[in-house]
C-alpha cells in the first residue's frame, strides 16, 4: 500500500461513509498501523492510501495502544488555539507551523464496530483533526496564509523534481 502524495486529486476529495465495519476494514487499519510505523509518522486517513472511506488511524509516540477512527464527526472544538509544526505523509519534507484548536470532542466507530466519544487535548487532538481533514478533502497547507502554502507547494515541487 503506498502514499498518495501532493498533486493526487483523491487528497482533495471527500471520503465516503463506511456501512460496514467488517474484517476488510480491520485488516485496512492494521495495513495503516503498519505504513505510519514503516514511514515514521503518527497518522493516516484513508484517502492518503487511495482509500476513500472515512476511516483514520493515530498512533503517537510513547502511547502503547494506536487508534481508529471510523466515520468520525467533531462534535466541539475548542477556542482555545495553539501553534505548531505540522508535516503530513502526503507532502513529504513539508513542514509549517498551523494553528488549531487545543481541545475537541469526537465521536467515531472502533474497529470493532463500537461507537465512542472522546476528548483530546494537545498533539492527539491536532493529530486527530489533521487527519480528520483528510476526510473531507482539505490539507494543512489550505490552513495557512495564500502566499506561504504557494511557497511550500513550489519548495515541494522542486525537490520532487531532484
Amino acid at each position: 500500500m503506498d502514499i498518495i502524495t501532493l498533486g493526487d486529486d483523491l487528497l482533495r476529495q471527500k471520503a465516503k461513509k463506511i456501512d460496514k465495519i467488517d474484517d476488510e476494514i480491520r485488516a485496512l487499519a492494521v495495513q495503516m498501523y503498519e505504513i505510519i510505523k514503516r514511514d515514521k509518522g503518527i497518522g493516516i486517513a484513508g484517502p492518503q492510501v487511495g482509500i476513500m472511506k472515512r476511516i483514520f488511524v493515530v498512533q503517537i509516540e510513547g502511547e502503547e495502544e494506536g487508534r481508529v477512527f471510523i466515520n468520525p464527526s467533531i462534535l466541539e472544538t475548542s477556542v482555545t488555539t495553539n501553534k505548531y509544526e505540522e508535516g503530513c505523509l502526503s507532502i513529504p519534507g513539508i513542514y509549517a507551523n498551523v494553528i488549531r484548536s487545543e481541545i475537541i470532542k469526537i465521536q467515531a466507530w472502533n474497529e470493532k464496530g463500537r461507537p465512542f466519544t472522546m476528548e483530546a487535548s494537545g498533539l492527539l487532538a491536532r493529530v486527530i483533526l489533521h487527519e480528520y481533514d483528510h476526510l473531507e478533502g482539505v490539507l494543512f497547507l489550505d490552513h495557512l496564509p495564500e502566499n506561504k502554502r504557494e511557497k511550500l507547494i513550489e519548495k515541494y515541487e522542486k525537490a520532487k523534481k531532484k
